[in-house]
């Protein structure tokens, strides 16, 4: 959607609302396969032409839908450590990501197969390791590692692992492996004595 189109609260923003909950919901029931401009529309009870109008394809409702995520107010945790706040993301990366019935995960894995949904998808991941920044830079003001760790290797190194079990090895991770990922990032970060 073009930007100055929609004004927040209003017919507009409650028109992709609930279009963006019925592409989530299309994506659970049906699956990729079965997801669609129509059965999209339909669910949402919002006329195809808008759908079509608004959104193009599916790539662009799968695109929207990973932009309408990335303006949530999500914040990482504190839990006063290095360690305690990646585990606690690793965490919320088993939950959200981790089920075979994960919406999130359906989409993720969706995203890769139409180009705008793509773009999407990484804008919404980088966003999500910008914010999520703060718990290597909180450490680092702690004390906890040197001021030269770059906080996205951090965070790739602890938790792109379980992305990859998840995604692409189609296995399920446990919070054991995830806490394993966490203490070897960790360990390898800490200060010489």
């Amino acid at each position: 959607m073009a930007s100055g189109t929609s004004r927040p609260g209003g017919r507009t923003a409650r028109v992709r609302e609930q279009v963006l909950a019925a592409v989530v919901e299309e994506l659970a029931v049906n699956g990729l396969e079965g997801l669609g401009v129509d059965g999209v529309a339909a669910r949402s009870g919002v006329h195809r032409a808008t759908v079509f109008r608004r959104w193009g394809d599916v790539g662009g409702l799968l695109a929207d839908t990973f932009d309408a995520a990335a303006a949530d107010a999500w914040t990482p945790p504190d839990h006063g450590s290095l360690r305690a706040d990646l585990e606690a993301l690793a965490r919320e990366v088993l939950e959200y990501v981790g089920p075979p019935e994960s919406s999130v995960r359906a989409l993720m894995g969706a995203a890769e197969r139409f180009p705008r949904a793509s773009e999407a998808l990484h804008r919404f991941l980088d966003d999500r390791y910008r914010r999520s920044a703060v718990v290597v830079e909180r450490a680092v003001a702690r004390g906890e590692v040197d001021g030269s760790v770059d906080p996205r290797r951090v965070l790739v190194g602890a938790l792109g692992p379980l992305y990859h079990h998840l995604l692409h090895l189609g296995d399920a991770p446990t919070e054991a492996d995830a806490a394993g990922y966490v203490r070897a990032v960790v360990d390898g970060l800490r200060r010489p004595t």
